[in-house]
């Protein structure tokens, strides 16, 4: 109890919990914290007493308005902004589903197989043993064409990325597609390697072959099984447009499976790199079914571009950590990552059901974009929610976290067709995130972003 209250004073003093954000009820953040009701009630009470929190009778508890800002300057590292008391930005998978008990075994065994040469330098494009058996996780579920010989094991997709930009930089190409809308990441990591993105539309079907061609790019990042943030999958026209192009120009194509292993209305479309591996790079990685904090990850290579990523990789770090590799190579083999894979699929499904659940009860005339699958929705919300900002701005003061979908749109010409949960007559989209919220915190947080709509 005291723990709870000296977080609860540090998260209100530093302005993570700012005034007037409304927290959630005891009884939902004990459920939450696993811990009784009567403690944080008490907590509750105690700092509402103290002047931190303030509480009426049947409307909530609120962050008081009476602590002073904290002193100036920089915060701690991964501090910030206030923290939401519902946050719906998407990108973020379960912590609380990372599978410990079985981590914490395979880290055993991996740890007293281990030979003791085996702790040296590794191999930079990673154990034999990992490689083996991620192409064949790979083949398996994602129709993937994977070669050991060309799976480079990573620290996520991120790095992954970065390895193919130093390459493609080092052979002479400055420019490379990037969808839109589309991942913040995938910019940022090209331009940080000193590449030019090149913002190229999308339809119902994918990426635009027209203004791919028109962009002068000879490289192209998808997510095609589950587009990021519009939601859809690219069509098999689409995609055979786009290998036609990667081949025509002697380009290439990357694919960014994100979160590939999620589909809950069907089995997942296999991947593109399966249609050609000559013309399509392969990134993947556990951040979405066990935790992003492992930094594990891979990328299957085009075989003109293999050795030259693989070198790469070297000089960046001298290969990843070779009892994580081992660990991870364990947990496959004995096929505890696809009773993990199953166990996140049924949760997350469960959270995306709730989820429409409590737009349809809790707003209602809510238009939901794009197919069952993986982390997030786009919901179109109805006229009566909008302007945009003023939502945006109700929704933050009622501590609930969204994120529009016009944020990860650039300036497009207007002659440019619609793009796939685009505008729609001053509709207010938001790419809203679930999977890292209980079904409890989803329909408490629609209720709060239904309320912030209705304020006057």
């Amino acid at each position: 109890g005291r723990a709870l209250q000296a977080r609860l004073r540090e998260a209100v003093r530093s302005g993570r919990l700012a005034p007037g954000a409304r927290l959630p009820s005891s009884r939902e953040l004990a459920a939450d914290l696993g811990v009784s009701r009567g403690l944080v009630t008490e907590a509750y009470e105690q700092l509402t007493a103290e002047g931190y929190l303030t509480s009426n009778r049947g409307s909530g508890t609120w962050v008081g308005s009476a602590v002073r800002d904290a002193p100036a300057g920089a915060p701690p590292a991964g501090e910030g902004a206030a923290v939401p008391a519902v946050d719906f930005r998407p990108g973020s998978p379960d912590p609380a589903l990372f599978p410990r008990t079985a981590w914490a075994a395979a880290h055993r065994r991996a740890l007293a197989g281990l030979p003791h040469h085996a702790l040296g330098y590794p191999d930079p494009r990673g154990l034999p043993e990992l490689r083996c058996a991620v192409a064949a996780l790979l083949t398996r579920r994602r129709g993937v064409a994977a070669d050991p010989g060309r799976v480079v094991i990573c620290s996520g997709v991120a790095q992954a990325m970065t390895l193919l930009a130093l390459t493609l930089n080092e052979r002479g190409r400055r420019t490379v597609a990037v969808e839109a809308p589309g991942s913040f990441e995938h910019a940022a990591l090209f331009a940080a390697a000193g590449l030019r993105t090149a913002p190229v539309g999308m339809d119902a079907e994918g990426l635009l072959p027209g203004e791919l061609a028109a962009s002068g790019a000879r490289t192209a990042v998808l997510t095609p099984s589950h587009q990021f943030p519009s939601g859809i999958a690219y069509s098999a026209a689409r995609r055979s447009a786009l290998l036609a192009w990667a081949r025509d120009v002697d380009g290439l194509l990357v694919e960014d499976d994100y979160d590939g292993d999620f589909r809950y209305d069907r089995a997942p479309v296999g991947a593109l790199q399966g249609l050609d591996p000559r013309r399509v790079a392969y990134a993947g990685s556990v951040s979405k079914s066990l935790a992003p904090g492992l930094r594990l990850g891979w990328l299957v290579a085009p075989d003109a571009l293999a050795r030259e990523v693989v070198e790469r990789k070297r000089t960046m770090d001298l290969g990843h950590p070779v009892l994580d590799q081992a660990l991870l190579a364990d947990f496959i083999a004995r096929g505890e990552y696809d009773r993990q894979l199953r166990r996140c699929g049924r949760a997350y499904r469960q959270r995306r059901d709730a989820l429409l659940r409590a737009l349809a009860e809790h707003i209602g005339d809510t238009e939901v974009t794009g197919i069952a699958a993986g982390l997030h929705v786009i919901a179109a919300l109805p006229h009566r929610c909008g302007p945009q900002e003023r939502l945006l701005a109700r929704a933050a003061r009622a501590g609930v976290a969204v994120r529009p979908l016009s944020d990860y749109l650039p300036p497009r010409p207007s002659s440019s067709p619609p793009l796939p949960g685009g505008e729609d007559g001053g509709r207010v989209r938001l790419v809203l995130g679930y999977a890292h919220l209980t079904p409890n915190r989803i329909a408490h947080g629609v209720r709060l972003l239904a309320e912030a709509a209705r304020t006057p």
